[in-house]
């Protein structure tokens, strides 16, 4: 965490990624396709953690730790028709003012703002486009014990159709700077938040557009929705691994200006990209 990203309590600043967990329908199966791929260990707790509320009720919630430390969970699907999928966490002071800043701007809540216990608040929302993403107020739960390191969350980005609305819900929900690349073709936006200088230095998420032609997986179909990169040492042995484990590569591993990445699918339909920097 730098500069850029710790507020005056140690914690994380407004709109900064701070938790990341999966949806899925079977917690058991991800806890060993995840294990496996990534070498984590796993710690049960009902009710903790930033998506236990939006997720599973006060349900079972799985902790993922790497080298003893928690960097992302695993939850079950309290409903067949919820997406299987990782969301994304930005942090916040206040998730009751976001809440209304969101929907001031043009987006909805798919669920309130809700305590969890001493953990903190959570909720989900969704920007005009529709893509989820969620909300924490930390309480003794703040986030990541570990990111930017091999087995842990290093990235986001959301895939949109609409830069312009998109971007300016975003900027004016949580006042990031954006900075414009131009990736092989592709326009790209970086994010950084208030008070640092916009650019892929302080970045601390951005914005794609996503078709076929584009992004290299969507479908016409695939609605908007935020991609979730982990780290990785050799994205090649990953991607394989994913296939051997009963995953899919939905992009396979290549070269970007900041390293090389593949987008992939894990054994349950969770999609989640990798980035070997």
């Amino acid at each position: 965490m730098d500069y850029a990203e710790q507020d005056t309590a140690g914690g994380y600043a407004e709109g900064v990624p701070c938790w990341v967990d999966a949806m899925l329908p079977d917690v058991e199966g991800g806890k060993r396709f995840y294990g496996e791929l990534f070498g984590w260990a796993f710690a049960e707790r009902a009710g903790a953690g930033a998506g236990a509320g939006a997720g599973s009720a006060y349900g079972q919630y799985t902790l993922a730790h790497s080298d003893g430390l928690p960097v992302a969970a695993l939850a079950p699907k309290t409903d067949g028709r919820m997406p299987t999928v990782w969301t994304v966490y930005l942090a916040t002071p206040d998730a009751a003012a976001l809440a209304e800043r969101v929907r001031r701007a043009g987006g909805s809540m798919v669920r309130e703002p809700m305590p969890v216990g001493p953990a903190g608040t959570v909720g989900l929302a969704a920007d005009p486009e529709g893509a989820v993403f969620g909300i924490w107020q930390g309480g003794t739960h703040q986030g990541f014990g570990k990111q930017r390191e091999p087995g842990s969350y290093c990235w986001t980005e959301v895939y949109s159709r609409d830069k312009d609305r998109v971007d300016s819900f975003y900027e004016g929900v949580f006042g990031y700077g954006g900075f414009d690349l131009d990736l092989d073709g592709v326009p790209f936006r970086t994010w950084s938040p208030p008070g640092a200088q916009a650019g892929p230095e302080t970045a601390i998420g951005g914005r794609s557009l996503m078709s076929p032609a584009t992004d290299g997986y969507s479908t016409p179909e695939t609605p908007p929705h935020f991609l979730v990169y982990f780290n990785v040492t050799d994205a090649d042995a990953t991607a394989a691994a994913v296939t051997r484990l009963g995953g899919r590569v939905q992009m396979p591993p290549h070269d970007i200006p900041y390293g090389r990445i593949a987008v992939l699918r894990d054994n349950q339909g969770a999609t989640f990209a990798v980035l070997q920097d």
